[in-house]
């Protein structure tokens, strides 16, 4: 029986999610699911990418959090129009939340909206959003046995992004375990080694953004 009610609320989401996919289609929409652990560096990223982005197209955020705007907050600060999300316990976003938050966007002046989902590294794989993409980041303090602990994640990922490499001289991590791993896990990951702090390996991310988008234009 709980395994029947677990496949309907996937699959009721899977519908939303769908209809979701099919506006952001029709409007143009370029958006990623952006996941990961509390304090992995996920806003940090959201704002390097809008400053690297933010002249070449329009930017809206989505924010999700199980208490607070603080996060919001932070992005609304660079200029884009940012909407929060506070799940009241729950430990990702879905469907149906980001449905209902997509009226306080104007979507037709919208070319990349971002989602970052609530900090967890279970739940916010597996489900959809409605987004092109999901998108990974681990911070390199978190250790790099993550790929085995949590392969859902890196399996559901088109892109994971190692941040705080910065750390590394502080740490036990090893980079490249994590890079065979995630590509056992999934071939076709795309992986970026980034640092939020010093700033490395953030234009590498904002031209494969760029790049995506271009592609979308072109369709």
């Amino acid at each position: 029986m709980e395994i029947k009610v677990v496949r309907n609320i996937l699959d009721a989401n899977e519908r939303i999610a769908k209809d979701n996919r099919n506006l952001f289609d029709k409007k143009g929409i370029f958006v990623i699911n952006l996941m990961g652990a509390p304090g992995c560096g996920k806003t940090s990223l959201v704002e390097h990418t809008i400053k690297k982005l933010k002249d070449k197209c329009k930017i809206s955020v989505v924010e999700g959090d199980i208490e607070s705007s603080i996060d919001a907050e932070r992005v609304s600060k660079l200029g884009v129009k940012a909407v929060q999300i506070n799940t009241g316990g729950a430990c990702h976003l879905d469907g149906n939340m980001l449905k209902e938050a997509l009226p306080e966007i104007d979507l037709d002046n919208c070319d990349f909206l971002i989602v970052e989902n609530v900090g967890n590294l279970v739940c916010p794989a597996e489900f959809s959003v409605g987004e092109n993409f999901k998108v990974m980041i681990l911070s390199v303090a978190e250790g790099d046995d993550k790929p085995k602990k949590y392969p859902l994640m890196f399996h559901e990922s088109k892109v994971l992004l190692i941040n705080k490499t910065d750390l590394l001289p502080y740490t036990n991590c090893d980079v490249e375990k994590i890079k065979k791993e995630s590509l056992e896990i999934n071939p076709k990951l795309k992986i970026f080694e980034i640092s939020c702090k010093t700033g490395e390996g953030i234009d590498e991310w904002s031209e494969w953004i760029s790049a995506q988008l271009n592609k979308l234009k072109k369709r």
